[in-house]
């Protein structure tokens, strides 16, 4: 397809862009609210939980940069299709996992298949919509879109989980993905960068092993203890490595980031706000779904719908919030929309079973809909107006990358902090309480 077709095309293009984005923002959700059931099910211990979770996002966050740097140089359209053939053959096998563990390793498959779509989708975007005040729009809705498919995953997965197995939370992939495959093959631009360096295949591995040391020992840290010989060594190598990838970005001629990127504070200060703003919604969705089903006793279903309104805020309000930048200024639209973020949790975490739903949860979800969207869109325009087109890959997969890292710190953090208070406390509670063993075990997990 030439430039001008594919410029023709533009809207259309969006909503086969945004129909792939859809099915990656819904798998890092719609799982939410089957953890119950998992646990039940597959008899998955809370730290299997988190990595079923988390194994996924890890996957994702950790090959990005190197997928975008592929997609540049090999073609994004190329990327994309190849990304939807891999996603939906996961989603077929986590569907039939019959352990923990085999849901893990086919997650993480899934995670290659997210990692080739995403960043894919937003250098597409970014070298369609030319017009730097249409591409701002666009970039609203497909923000919008990437937040509402995070934030619908617990109401489709409730639903489905009425009605069949947790095994459809994954084939809902299926027929999204039949109808986005061949449109994004007769509708895209197959775009690349006129001149792509050769792979950094150094910084690729590094990046990876980085994240994931660093991700197993939050995660492991409550079961094993946060001084283990284990937990210290994982921090340790997460550490170094990170330390030793920085060094190679800046010192090797073909970085798969160019850390000079962030010596401009649009740059850097747009993927710290992404970070944060992810971290809050992953972190809080991974313990608000589980709260409301195992405190408040709601069913999943009931569980999903209650998590409507933060995707109705992002819906409306992340494709508006152009029209604010323009009137105040990117600066003081994402501190705001940081500062809603902080609130929204601080009411949160202030959730009991006497205030119920209407009482903290509720306000919370409004307030976190509201702040994300008004962070979001801005700080991703910003991201992608700071680099020259050649680069829409890689500014892609740093924006994907931030996002990806933040929510999966998000559920090993937070997951982890609850895990580490409340074990010891529950232990305390029914300490005087003559009970068996296994029910002891039970309760603490």
């Amino acid at each position: 397809m030439d430039e001008i077709t594919a410029y023709d095309r533009r809207w259309i293009a969006l909503g086969v862009l945004c129909m792939s984005l859809l099915v990656v923002g819904l798998d890092n959700t719609i799982l939410n609210v089957a953890l119950p059931r998992l646990s039940e099910d597959l008899d998955a211990t809370t730290s299997q939980l988190q990595w079923i979770v988390d194994g996924y996002t890890l996957v994702f966050a950790g090959l990005l940069l190197t997928t975008g740097s592929l997609g540049d140089r090999f073609g994004r359209r190329s990327a994309l299709s190849i990304g939807l053939v891999i996603f939906v053959i996961g989603s077929i096998a986590s569907a039939f996992a019959t352990t923990p563990e085999m849901l893990i390793g086919t997650r993480s498959f899934m995670g290659i298949g997210a990692a080739l779509i995403m960043p894919a989708t937003l250098s597409l975007l970014t070298n369609i919509f030319t017009d730097p005040s249409e591409r701002a729009k666009a970039i609203g809705v497909w923000a919008g879109v990437s937040g509402v498919g995070v934030a619908i995953g617990p109401m489709l997965g409730g639903w489905l989980l009425e009605h069949f197995s947790w095994g459809s939370v994954f084939l809902v992939n299926v027929p999204v993905v039949a109808v986005a495959l061949p449109a994004g093959y007769f509708l895209l631009p197959n775009s690349k960068a006129a001149n792509s360096p050769k792979l950094d295949l150094i910084g690729a591995a590094l990046s990876i092993v980085a994240l994931v040391s660093l991700v197993w020992a939050i995660i492991e840290a409550p079961a094993k203890g946060w001084t283990s010989t284990e937990v210290l060594v994982s921090f340790a190598i997460g550490a170094v490595t990170m330390v030793v990838f920085i060094w190679w970005q800046a010192t090797t001629d073909h970085p798969m980031l160019d850390i000079r990127f962030f010596k401009n504070p649009r740059f850097s200060a747009a993927n710290l706000a992404i970070t944060l703003t992810f971290f809050a919604m992953f972190g809080s969705m991974f313990m608000i779904t589980q709260f409301m089903q195992f405190v408040l006793g709601y069913t999943p279903l009931e569980a999903g719908i209650r998590s409507v309104p933060l995707a109705l805020m992002l819906m409306l309000v992340a494709p508006q919030s152009t029209r604010l930048v323009r009137r105040v200024g990117t600066k003081l639209v994402v501190a705001g929309g940081l500062a809603t973020v902080a609130i929204g949790l601080a009411v949160a975490s202030t959730a009991t079973p006497e205030l119920g739903y209407v009482g903290r949860i509720l306000p919370s979800q409004i307030l976190l809909g509201l702040g994300i969207a008004l962070a979001m869109a801005p700080a991703t325009e910003s991201i992608m107006g700071s680099l020259p087109r050649d680069k829409a890959g890689v500014g892609s997969a740093m924006n994907d990358t931030t996002r990806q890292v933040g929510g999966a710190l998000g559920v090993a953090v937070i997951g982890s902090v609850f895990a580490s208070q409340y074990a010891p406390a529950i232990t305390a509670r029914l300490g005087g309480i003559p009970l068996p063993s296994a029910a002891m075990d039970a309760a603490s997990d």
